[in-house]
């Protein structure tokens, strides 16, 4: 099984990225989380544009870039897990939590400290959610986040498969979460524990500083409940949010030109709840 899953890891990545696409957007077709905002036509073609003008590739690349480090670091002996005996299924599921725990730290990081904040900006400058919003992230971000993964391997010394396979979980919750997509209410009390849900993750993306200072989980909502920043999706209704940055709500920032600028334009420091500092650098989101 190892050998099949390294020897079609491209393929089986394409076809996760390509199959979730197709689900996730059908699904918002026959049950929608909330009305879709104007300028969808827009949305599409900036999003999925900038993924493949500048982030195809290393997203592509990257499961087999991270498992052929985890390889390296089982030869070389680095990291934790290649220093204790366990049993596989542990070791794996040990992978998978502690690679989440990162994401939630790295995105917690990315609305705490400015320079991340700048970059990850550009993924909550999107003025509504749906499954393109998934992939609408700034290519210094993807190269970032590449970085700290490879850190994270190297001192926890992840599982090889498991640092594969759990890229493409990631990536299938990633679409399913920010899919703008109603789940019926017994099954949300009961996925809510399990995964991030789009109820969850789309008050993640509210214009609300508090709000969108919440629901970091990435794969699991564990670490917002443990670490005390987690909104119950139950709490407000998705009909309800304003999705956005409020200093870049003007219909260029769906543009590509713009998106690709996003990090260099004035604006909020950082997500903070000083409305004054707010309304200072509300008027200059649209200068460099």
């Amino acid at each position: 099984m190892e050998t099949f899953l390294v020897s079609h890891a491209s393929v089986i990545s394409t076809y996760v990225f390509f199959g979730m696409i197709i689900l996730t957007s059908l699904l918002e077709c026959v049950a929608p989380n909330h009305r879709t905002a104007g300028a969808l036509g827009l949305r599409w073609i900036g999003n999925i544009t900038i993924y493949f003008v500048c982030a195809l590739i290393p997203r592509l690349i990257f499961p087999m870039l991270s498992f052929g480090f985890a390889t390296i670091c089982a030869e070389k002996g680095w990291g934790l897990l290649n220093h204790v005996a366990l049993p596989w299924w542990l070791e794996f599921a040990l992978t998978v939590i502690l690679l989440d725990l990162a994401s939630y730290a790295l995105h917690f990081l990315s609305h705490h400290i400015t320079p991340l904040w700048r970059l990850h900006r550009l993924h909550h400058t999107d003025q509504d959610i749906d499954f393109s919003t998934g992939i609408r992230h700034h290519p210094l971000e993807t190269i970032i986040a590449i970085m700290f993964s490879i850190g994270v391997i190297f001192a926890t010394g992840a599982t090889p498969v498991a640092v594969l396979i759990s890229q493409w979980l990631f990536q299938c919750v990633m679409f399913f979460s920010h899919a703008n997509l109603r789940v019926p209410s017994p099954i949300e009390r009961v996925l809510s524990r399990l995964l991030v849900t789009p109820n969850m993750h789309c008050i993640h993306h509210s214009v609300d500083l508090h709000e969108s200072n919440s629901n970091f989980g990435n794969l699991f909502p564990w670490w917002d409940r443990l670490f005390g920043t987690y909104i119950s999706g139950a709490a407000i209704k998705p009909e309800e949010i304003m999705f956005g940055v409020s200093e870049f709500i003007g219909r260029q920032h769906l543009m590509l030109p713009w998106m690709i600028a996003q990090p260099f334009l004035r604006g909020s420091i950082r997500p903070s709840h000083d409305d004054k500092a707010l309304d200072k650098s509300g008027l200059d989101g649209n200068r460099i």
